[in-house]
């Protein structure tokens, strides 16, 4: 005779209690057990004594070549009395295909980014003479340094903008042409 050791449900609607019991493989699920071996309340909280085992008993039918379900294996590997083997697999946790074109690209930008920052780094910065240029002139140079990327922003702007109003002349150019 096939044993399995299981949870059979008691208490009312949306009240949850369960037994565990020891029963034939065939039984069903509410109906007829060989023995109660411990209980579980969902109902109370998880720090609380939500499950209690009858450890010696169940021992007792392990041995005899009981068979936990997933569930009542949870309970008796949290009290030590069985090990339960790890499910794993390490496909599920992965993005999908999109997701992972993604992540390569934002990790592809920010290697970009790392790079010219090393080599911004890694070359020697000019240096005035001495004798040249006093060090107050230093700091100014660099105002000047600083100023030079906005004017080149101002006329990428510019440059932008001259296609946008050749086009908006050539539309206005049509529409005589149309109305003639």
């Amino acid at each position: 005779m096939a044993l399995k050791i299981r949870l059979a449900r008691g208490g009312s609607k949306m009240r949850p209690y369960y037994h565990l019991v020891i029963a034939d493989v065939r039984a069903p699920r509410d109906g007829r057990f060989i023995e109660r071996v411990g209980k579980w309340n969902p109902m109370l909280p998880k720090d609380g004594d939500r499950v209690e085992l009858n450890e010696e008993r169940i021992k007792h039918w392990l041995d005899q070549g009981a068979k936990p379900t997933d569930r009542v294996l949870r309970f008796l590997a949290e009290a030590g009395i069985a090990e339960r083997e790890a499910r794993n697999n390490p496909n599920k946790a992965k993005p999908g295909k999109k997701a992972q074109e993604r992540l390569d690209e934002l990790k592809a930008k920010e290697e970009d980014t790392k790079s010219a920052a090393a080599e911004a780094e890694a070359a020697p910065a000019e240096e005035p003479a001495a004798d040249e240029a006093p060090a107050e002139e230093a700091p100014a140079e660099e105002v000047v340094a600083e100023e030079a990327p906005a004017e080149e922003a101002a006329a990428e702007e510019t440059a932008a903008e001259a296609p946008a109003e050749e086009a908006a002349a050539d539309d206005a150019k049509a529409e005589k042409a149309t109305a003639e």
